[in-house]
């Protein structure tokens, strides 16, 4: 039964429903004796003389039966009332239809809200993936994003507004939201045409808009986070504007995250300018406060590597006591990573962050289709070897899991994904 969901484990509600009868036979007493038990006597004496008229004889079962009756009733009674008091007040403060599953939503925050603590630090669209698959599974979740995009209307916005690039913090607090589909779709819209407006998304402007009117992205991100519902929060790294940019073997150096994957050569190393662009402080208090910190996924250089070089964020990954685990690429990257195995991908976070930044390592080992790796090899797109011995000897654990989709290309799957993420938080974890 619906109605019984209210007593289900872990909701907190029997407490209050005991206190509610609790307070229910004070109530009684305290009537009872403001005026006088000659009354209550009176009663109990006419049930009892009823039953001995009835019967011929007084017969204890019949009033414990009796008893036990008038109680199962008053407990639903109870019950029933309480809820009805409840779906009155929530009816007036959430959207229509929300009471009718008003104990499922309990329930579900309930239960969300005693998951792990869970820092995920990245940027791009691999981070929104793994945002909306872990959300339903613990709302203690804080996004930590880059905030190095310098391209398409978060670009424009950067150089017109002077704010941090809105696009990929609006795609972490669509990922997290748990809003009607309308509001999803109006986040997401991107205006088409010839005006100022073409390529512009309306989240972006919207928060943009935010921005100026609360003062700065930050609380314009926790305003927001009211508006989506979100489970969890969305912090920038830095709400400093930076500029990434790439150093080759050969020296080159390319600036702009958006150029770096158009030079061709491979990375040495990737730097921010300025070199000393002051943290979110909450960003580092949710880092030093979490169970577990995963970094990506996403693309290494561009969307990991730049919240790394944040003054103050590598070393908190270090110190942390939390596990760590980074989520590698499935597929090769061109202008970034190509010909990269898994072991490079890992070596390079540990060469920019230090050693003690990842535990563990999470890989796709669930085997590519021939038709997707013919169609990824004409872009010179490849699955990214897993070289284990390499994995190990850098002293980082290696768990290989199928977390992919394949439908109609190669996408990290949000639900695989986190749960192996909290498989291995339980796992590993120290207590």
């Amino acid at each position: 039964m619906h109605l019984m969901k209210w007593l289900y484990p872990g909701i907190g509600f029997k407490r209050w429903l005991f206190a509610f009868a609790l307070g229910t036979i004070c109530v009684s007493l305290g009537v009872a004796l403001v005026f006088n038990y000659q009354y209550l006597d009176a009663i109990e004496e006419a049930i009892f003389r009823f039953v001995y008229t009835w019967q011929g004889s007084y017969d204890y079962m019949f009033t414990a039966i009796a008893g036990a009756g008038l109680f199962v009733v008053g407990s639903i009674l109870m019950l029933v009332a309480m809820r009805r008091v409840i779906r009155a007040i929530i009816t007036a403060l959430m959207p229509e239809g929300a009471s009718a599953r008003l104990v499922d939503l309990v329930y579900e925050k309930t239960r969300l809200s005693r998951g792990p603590t869970v820092a995920v630090i990245g940027g791009g669209h691999g981070l929104s993936v793994l945002l909306r698959g872990i959300k339903e599974l613990t709302s203690n979740v804080t996004a930590i994003v880059t905030v190095a995009d310098d391209g398409g209307s978060s670009g424009r916005l950067r150089e017109e507004l002077g704010i941090i690039p809105p696009g990929d913090l609006r795609n972490c607090l669509v990922a997290l939201a748990d809003t009607e589909p309308l509001m999803e779709k109006l986040f997401q819209h991107r205006f088409e045409g010839r005006s100022d407006l073409a390529g512009h998304s309306f989240g972006n402007l919207f928060l943009a808009a935010m921005a100026e009117v609360t003062g700065d992205m930050e609380t314009a991100l926790k305003e927001s986070s009211k508006v989506l519902a979100v489970k969890g929060r969305v912090l920038p790294a830095s709400k400093e504007s930076v500029r990434l940019d790439a150093i080759l073997e050969d020296g080159t150096v390319v600036e702009g995250e958006s150029h770096i994957p158009e030079v061709p050569g491979r990375i040495r190393s990737v730097r921010l300018f300025p070199a000393d662009a002051a943290p979110v402080a909450s960003a580092l208090e949710a880092i030093r406060t979490a169970d577990a910190i995963v970094l990506g996924p996403g693309s290494l250089y561009t969307s990991i590597m730049p919240n790394l070089l944040i003054r103050g964020v590598a070393e908190e990954l270090r110190k942390s006591r939390a596990l760590k685990i980074y989520i590698c690429n499935v597929m090769t990257q061109p202008g970034e990573t190509d010909g990269y195995t898994a072991s490079m991908h890992a070596e390079a976070i540990l060469k920019h962050a230090g050693r003690g930044s990842i535990d563990f390592m999470l890989v796709n080992n669930a085997p590519i289709s021939p038709a997707l790796r013919e169609k990824y090899a004409a872009q010179g797109i490849y699955p990214v070897r897993v070289d284990e011995d390499a994995i190990n000897a850098l002293g980082i654990g290696f768990v290989g899991a199928d977390i992919v989709n394949q439908s109609d290309a190669v996408r990290h799957d949000p639900d695989k994904l986190s749960r192996n993420i909290m498989r291995m938080i339980y796992d590993f974890r120290v207590q």
